[in-house]
């Protein structure tokens, strides 16, 4: 069975694989600076820090006395780290001592900025402009719905409660990681669009932020001058108001495709139309590893393999769809039970049983999440033996020869098979032979040139 895994990168490894000249490029806004000075290890920020007002290469070795002798491991992961950003310059000299030293755009607009500070390229709407904002509770269930409706469109368009036209750019996302379409036939979703599913909430943004930030070269936009505008939106305030006037034209149809996410709230005045951050967009600069805005869990697991979800979310029905038969459903509650049936339906979809566990783990229910551990054992060891069982057998196309003319052209052939790693069994016995498929025409002239 094949296995797929997604990897949810944050926005400072996507700024650490951009090209030198756009790195420098973001490294002129002093927020994107603060952004990333936010998102280093911490050992990483004190060196950055200690690094501001030297003008000049400090050696290596000096920056080595620094730490202690056991946090020499934790100097090397901040040296890495700042290398990668292109933070440090690094430098080995004809004696081969290496020198490190701050680049100068990063260096001048952090300084500018911790002395001066900044001023946001936008401010809040006045509140006599902007007479009815959400509240921030409401803000936050709008952001949930949104996004929950945004997945729904994922598992299947039909089951989303609401019609919600999203955007061209968005759609392209799924069909070009998540889901598959073939000819007159309705989308489906991938392998990784299954695991896409079962991943936490945070983990989903980043990937769907990574595949548009990947793919905006093919829409007209910069992916440095996009990268720049999702970290200035972090250091908005959730819940206020900002006029959509001061964004640039690109900047506008950016901010539509935020708003199929729940990133923002766009919202019409009589003369002035505005956008709302909410608490997706300003978290936007924490790693994930950082980021504490968890939901509440609903799931309970009992060693019976009874599951029971305190929800009434469709999406949540669906998802435990993936892996679970679904008894029946209350206005707050989902019976389900996990089966060796719905787990391999899981398994050929290419969802890993680890995965299961854990999204079980991360979605506990308060009453069972202080438990050790969370879901029963016999549980998680059946679950994997069933995937184990999954693995047993595994299916290589191959061929077939018996009928050999003589046992010396059958040894040859043997020979042969085995010194190109094609030979899967033989039967010297009865002179048949098994070779892997892609062997076969190079095993037919083989046998041709015996022949002759």
């Amino acid at each position: 069975m094949p296995q797929v895994k997604i990897i949810a990168k944050n926005f400072m490894d996507m700024v650490a694989s951009l090209p030198a000249m756009k790195l420098d490029k973001l490294y002129d806004n002093a927020f994107i600076c603060e952004a990333i000075l936010r998102s280093l290890p911490p050992l990483a920020k004190k060196y950055v820090l200690q690094l501001l007002y030297i003008d000049v290469p400090v050696s290596a070795k000096s920056m080595e006395e620094w730490v202690l002798a056991d946090g020499f491991s934790k100097h090397k992961v901040a040296i890495d780290r700042l290398i990668q950003l292109r933070i440090l310059t690094e430098t080995v000299d004809r004696k081969k001592e290496t020198t490190y030293r701050l680049n100068q755009t990063f260096q001048i607009n952090l300084r500018k900025h911790i002395v001066h500070g900044g001023v946001l390229p936008r401010e809040p709407m006045p509140a006599n402009v902007t007479v009815r904002l959400p509240r921030l509770e409401d803000l936050e269930a709008y952001a949930a719905e949104q996004w929950e409706c945004f997945l729904l469109h994922l598992i299947s368009s039909s089951q989303a409660e609401r019609t919600t036209n999203f955007s061209s750019s968005m759609m392209k996302i799924f069909q070009r990681g998540l889901l598959s379409q073939r000819d007159k036939e309705a989308p489906k979703l991938t392998e990784s669009g299954f695991q896409f599913l079962l991943m936490d909430t945070n983990a989903q943004l980043w990937y769907i932020i990574r595949e548009y930030i990947s793919n905006s070269e093919e829409r007209g936009l910069d992916s440095a001058d996009l990268i720049s505008f999702l970290l200035e939106l972090s250091f908005h305030v959730t819940g206020q108001a900002y006029n959509i006037n001061t964004l640039t034209d690109i900047q506008k149809s950016v901010i539509k495709d935020l708003a199929d996410l729940g990133l923002v709230k766009l919202q019409q005045g009589r003369k002035e139309s505005w956008f709302i951050p909410t608490k997706l967009a300003t978290n936007l600069s924490i790693s994930l590893s950082d980021s504490s805005s968890r939901k509440q869990g609903f799931i309970v697991v009992e060693t019976n393999f009874r599951m029971y979800a305190y929800s009434s979310s469709k999406l949540h029905c669906e998802i435990l769809r993936l892996f679970a038969r679904v008894e029946y459903q209350l206005p707050n509650l989902i019976v389900s039970g996990i089966t060796k049936e719905s787990l391999y339906t899981a398994f050929e979809n290419g969802i890993m049983a680890e995965q299961i566990i854990s999204f079980l783990q991360q979605n506990a229910h308060p009453r069972v999440a202080e438990r050790i551990p969370t879901v029963p054992e016999n549980v998680t060891d059946q679950m994997r033996l069933w995937e184990s069982d999954m693995n047993r057998v595994e299916m290589t196309p191959a061929h077939l020869y018996d009928e050999f003319p003589s046992r010396e052209v059958f040894e040859a052939a043997c020979d042969f098979a085995r010194e190109y790693g094609g030979c899967l069994w033989e039967d010297p016995k009865k002179m048949r032979l098994v070779v892997k498929a892609e062997m076969h025409m190079h095993m037919r002239e083989f046998l041709r040139s015996q022949r002759q």
